[in-house]
Parts: C-alpha cells; structure tokens; sequence
C-alpha cells in the first residue's frame, strides 16, 4: 500500500471570447458592465447568513438540551458500568477512546463523560481519563475518510498516510498528558480556576429546559433518559454542521496568498487553532487536511502542528459544556486537560519539533509502506482501548 505521489490537480482550460465580425452582440445590461448573477449575489449571501445563523440557534438550543439530558439520565448508566466492571482511569480511558471511534468525534464524548462525573456517576479523575480518551479516538475520522478515497480508487494513498499522522499525533501527545493531568487533579494546581455558571444564564436554562427535561424523567427510566440525551447531542452536532460554511470551496486564489506561510510550524499550528475554533469540531477541521493536503495548499510532512493545534483550540465547546452544566468542578476537570494537553504540545512544537516529526512521520510511512503494516496498525489501534475498557 506505498503511497502514490500527489496527483496534479487538472487544468482548467479558458475559451477566449469570441470577437471580430462574426461575433454575437452582447446584451445592452452585458456592454454597460451589469452582470445578472450579481444582482442577486448580495441576496445570496444574505439568505445563506440567515440560514447558517438559524442553524446555529438550532443547534444550540439541542446542545444544552441534549447536556440536561445527560446530567438527568447519568445515573441510568452506573448499573451499566458496573456490570462490565467499568471504573477506575484506565477503564474510563478506554471507553472514551471507543466512543470517539464510534461517533467518530471526539466532542460529544467529553460532553457525556463531563454529564457523568455531573450525575455522579464517575469521579473528577475518571472524567478526566474519558475526556483524555476522546482526543485519542477523535482523529480516526481523517482515516476513515482517506481509507474510503482509498478504497473508491479517486485519490491516492496520501489519506490513509495524513490519517495515521493524526493518530500518531493524538497518542503521543495525550497518552502522556493523561498522568500529568491527573497529578494536576489531585494536587488541586488549578482548583482555585472553578468559574460557575452565570446567574442568567442558570435562569434561562431552568425555564426553557427544566420542563422539557422533568417530562423526559417522569416518563423514561434514566438510562433511556441518557440514551435520549446521547440522541440529541449527536443532532445538535449534525445540525451545527449544517451551519458550517464548505472551507473546501475556498477560494483558491486566496488560499495562494497565504500558502507560503504554511510551511511555518508556528504557522500551521495557528491555522490548526484557528480552523477547529470556527468549526467547534476537531473532526471537521483534521478531516479538511486530506484536501488541502491533495490539493498542494499544505505539504503532507508539515501537518503535525495543525494537529497539534486542532487538539487544544476543540477544548473550546467543552469548557462551554462545562459552564453550561452548572458544575465549576467540571470547568477545573477540562481546563486540567487542556493546559497539560496543551503545554506539552507548545514544549515539542518550540524544542523538540524535528526530532519528534521525523520520528512521527517516519513511523507513518512504515505504517502505510504495506497492507500488512496498515493491518497491524489498524488492529492495534481498536484492540488497545478495548483491552483497557475491559481490563
């Protein structure tokens, strides 16, 4: 399965007008400069700011209610847990590594594990070890995609080889932040950072969902209270999707004037921060390398500080969950992981970036050299996580 070199991206070819005495006249609209897909474009643009936004407010409003549902139903899943014998960090690490494979994200599994430790169903350092667990599966998205172009024969092996870099990135990365975030945990170094949900806030939540949530309680048995919760925050996703504009239509000239500065570690991890912050999901904003990357806007071995920004900026939308469950204890159990997850990052990316992308891309590339190497690596990837989950 040796990697294919990028292919060239075809040539666009441009009919002159035509001009001279056989040549059509224009409209008189045409020769004055007016052109009628502008007249609408501005209407265009307006009815598509409206659309997005309205999917926004929509996704929202699922989010919240999907978090009230998992706060409310978490106790519904402790029998579950304790039937498969599920406690403890390593069992919690791997049952966030599985569910980010099985949604393929990683953000709605920091949000229930953070509705689990706010039910009480896990501890802060259990939720912490789930929440490090849905960084490590969040990027087998980027595989997954590469393997079906793969598999569809459209584009060469280059997806599979950006998949396995940004899994490679994820395990090497936040496989050691876990111990130090749970030595942060519990020698309380940022318990003084718990910010509480806003009083406004906490009433509006209380007239606009505790209804809806109290009707789902007194009717369903918590676990399907849960499972409904799991539901709706799978939705909100879907619909924040749906607000997303399509990066992979951008512009290529624009996209030409900053290419040159991709080449730059600092640059990419800065495009890394900044794409996940707009999209909110680390799984669209990994899963966009596979383009650009076959596309020439960003060179395949110089990908690893956009992953590594993408992992700390997709922290975003949960510090957000956090607040928006009205437990502080849950902010100081995110901000843990994201400061550790993040100090690491910025020590390799600033002392240490060539030995270790050397070693990441080299690794890579004897993964993909052959389908037996891409077997292992794939078998290994799902039978960690479950020997810990079960073990």
């Amino acid at each position: 399965m040796q990697s294919d070199r990028l292919s060239e991206p075809a040539a666009i070819a441009s009919t002159p007008l035509a001009d001279g005495p056989g040549a059509a006249a224009l409209p008189r609209h045409l020769e004055a400069g007016e052109h009628p897909v502008h007249r609408h474009s501005g209407w265009r643009v307006a009815v598509g700011a409206a659309t997005s936004a309205a999917y926004s407010a929509a996704g929202l409003f699922l989010f919240v209610l999907a978090l009230q549902l998992l706060k409310s139903g978490a106790g519904g899943l402790k029998p579950v847990l304790k039937a498969l014998s599920a406690d403890g960090p390593l069992n919690l690490l791997g049952f966030g590594w599985l569910g980010a494979y099985g949604v393929m994200s990683g953000s709605p599994v920091a949000a229930i594990s953070l509705g689990l430790y706010s039910g009480g169903t896990i501890s802060d350092v259990e939720s912490l070890a789930m929440l490090n667990g849905s960084r490590l599966g969040a990027s087998f998205i980027v595989l997954f995609v590469g393997f079906i172009l793969y598999l569809s024969h459209r584009r060469t092996a280059d997806g599979l080889f950006i998949g396995v870099v940004a899994l490679l990135t994820a395990f090497t990365l936040w496989l050691p932040a876990l111990p130090l975030g749970i030595l942060a945990l519990k020698s309380g170094w940022f318990d003084g950072i718990e910010v509480g949900t806003p009083g406004a806030l906490t009433s509006f939540v209380d007239i606009v969902y505790d209804p809806i949530v109290e009707r789902a309680v007194d009717w369903l048995p918590n676990l399907l209270v849960f499972a409904a919760g799991i539901g709706v925050l799978m939705g909100a996703f879907t619909v924040f999707d749906r607000a997303l504009p399509n990066l992979e239509s951008t512009s290529g000239g624009r996209v030409e004037r900053i290419k040159e500065w991709l080449h730059h570690p600092l640059a990419m991890f800065g495009l890394g921060l900044g794409i996940t912050a707009v999209t909110m999901s680390v799984s669209i904003s990994l899963t966009l390398l596979i383009p650009l990357s076959l596309k020439g806007y960003v060179r395949r071995d110089n990908i690893i500080p956009y992953i590594m920004g993408a992992n700390i900026s997709t922290w975003v939308d949960t510090l957000v969950a956090a607040l928006l469950l009205d437990t502080p204890r849950a902010f100081t159990i995110v901000f843990t992981e994201m400061v550790v997850g993040g100090g690491l990052s910025l020590i390799i990316l600033l002392f240490f970036y060539k030995p270790y992308s050397r070693a990441v891309l080299a690794l890579a590339r004897r993964v993909t050299h052959s389908r037996r190497g891409f077997a292992i690596f794939l078998g290994a990837i799902f039978l960690l996580p479950l020997v810990l989950f079960l073990v």
